[in-house]
C-alpha cells in the first residue's frame, strides 16, 4: 500500500536475530523449489549473489557511519549491518549445499566478488551507496511481494528453502530504508540516486538472467521441451511481473521517493507473529 508521505514519522529499527535452518536434502540436480525447473535455478542464482552482495552493502553503508548523527539512524545502521551479516552467513551455508546438488553457486559467488571489486575501484563512495540503496529497493520490493502474495509463496514451494526465504524477505522489508536514509544524510543528490538505480538495474537483470540461463544449460532437464516451456510459462506468470509489481519497482525513480512511501507496517506485524516468538526468538 502506498503510504501518505506526511504519515512517515517513525523509523523501523532492524533487529539482528539468531536463526538456524534445515538445508535442502535432495540429490544431485534435484529441483529443490517445488520440483520446478526454472524457479530452482533462479533461486539458486539469486542465493549465490547474496554473500558478496551483502558484503558490498555493508561496506557501502559503513563507509559513512561517522556522518550519521541521528541516534535512531545510528541504531538502524547497526541493525542493518547485523542483519546483512547474518544473511551472508546463512546464504553461504545454503550455497554450499546447492553446489553439492549441482548448482554453480561457487562459480557465481567468485564472479560476483570480482564484479564488485571492479565496481568499487571505479565508483565513488557516494555512488556505491546509491547503488546499494537501489538494490535494496529491489530486494525489499521482491520481499514484500513474497510476503503479501500467496501465489508468490506457492512459487517458492514448501521445502527447506522456504523458511530461509521468508525470514530473509521479512528482514529485507524491515531494513529497506536504512541505506536510503544514510544516502540522504550525506547529501546524496536525486540525480545520482536515480542514476544509481539505472546502473543497478542493468547489472542486476543482466547478471540474474545470464547466470540462470547458464545454470539451466548445464541441466539435462532443461532439454525436455515440454517441461521447459511449462516452467517458463509458470515463471512468466509470477507475481513479480505483474503491473503492480512493476509500478513498485519503477517508483524508485520518481523524484521525492522514499522507501517508506510503500507502507510495510501491517506485513511486518503479521510476519513477526508468524516467524518469531514474543521474545524475538525464531519459531520452531
Amino acid at each position: 500500500m502506498l503510504e501518505d508521505k506526511a504519515s512517515r514519522n517513525t523509523r523501523v529499527l532492524p533487529t539482528p536475530r539468531r536463526v538456524t535452518f534445515a538445508m535442502p536434502s535432495g540429490n544431485r540436480r534435484q529441483h529443490f523449489v517445488d520440483d520446478d525447473l526454472v524457479m530452482s535455478h533462479f533461486i539458486a542464482v539469486l542465493s549465490a549473489t547474496f554473500p558478496e552482495g551483502e558484503d558490498f552493502f555493508i561496506r557501502s553503508v559503513r563507509q559513512f557511519r561517522t556522518s550519521v548523527i541521528d541516534a535512531s539512524l545510528q541504531e538502524a545502521v547497526k541493525g542493518f549491518v547485523g542483519q546483512e551479516a547474518t544473511h551472508r552467513y546463512q546464504h553461504r551455508l545454503l550455497n554450499e549445499r546447492l553446489q553439492t546438488m549441482g548448482y554453480p553457486t561457487a562459480r557465481i559467488d567468485r564472479h560476483v566478488g570480482r564484479l564488485i571489486e571492479r565496481l568499487e575501484k571505479r565508483l565513488s563512495p557516494a555512488m556505491r551507496l546509491s547503488l546499494t540503496s537501489a538494490l535494496e529497493h529491489y530486494t525489499a520490493t521482491l520481499a514484500e511481494i513474497i510476503l503479501t502474495s500467496e501465489s508468490a509463496r506457492q512459487l517458492i514451494g514448501n521445502g527447506e528453502v522456504r523458511s530461509i526465504l521468508l525470514w530473509h524477505a521479512f528482514e529485507e522489508s524491515e531494513h529497506k530504508a536504512v541505506a536510503f536514509d544514510v544516502y540522504q544524510t550525506i547529501g546524496g543528490t536525486e540525480q545520482m540516486r536515480i542514476r544509481g538505480m539505472r546502473i543497478a538495474s542493468v547489472i542486476l537483470f543482466a547478471e540474474l538472467f545470464a547466470h540462470t540461463a547458464l545454470s539451466m544449460a548445464a541441466d539435462r532437464a532443461s532439454y525436455n521441451p515440454i517441461r521447459l516451456l511449462r516452467s517458463l510459462y509458470r515463471f512468466s506468470r509470477s507475481p513479480i511481473f505483474t503491473a503492480d509489481a512493476l509500478r513498485r519497482f519503477r517508483s524508485y525513480t520518481q523524484r521525492g521517493f522514499h522507501p517508506d512511501d510503500w507502507d510495510s507496517t501491517a506485513v511486518l506485524e503479521y510476519w513477526s507473529r508468524e516467524l518469531f516468538e514474543a521474545d524475538g526468538s525464531q519459531k520452531e
